[in-house]
């Protein structure tokens, strides 16, 4: 995983939207939608909660 979309992982565990993260970030919601993509594809799910436990599954948050 990237440090970009470990920021993804950590951002969406919080609630942010789609949108809320790439203000913070200061990226487009374009940009943070294929973030979101890849970082489900490399935890194979397909879905933001499925995402949170998986990656709290893998200690990838804290």
């Amino acid at each position: 995983m990237t440090q970009r979309e470990g920021q993804m992982l950590e951002r969406i565990a919080e609630g942010l939207s789609v949108a809320d993260i790439a203000a913070e970030l200061h990226l487009s919601q374009a940009t943070v939608k294929t973030h979101l993509r890849s970082l489900y594809a490399k935890l194979e799910v397909s879905e933001r909660a499925a995402a949170v436990a998986a990656g709290m599954r893998r200690g990838l948050l804290t």
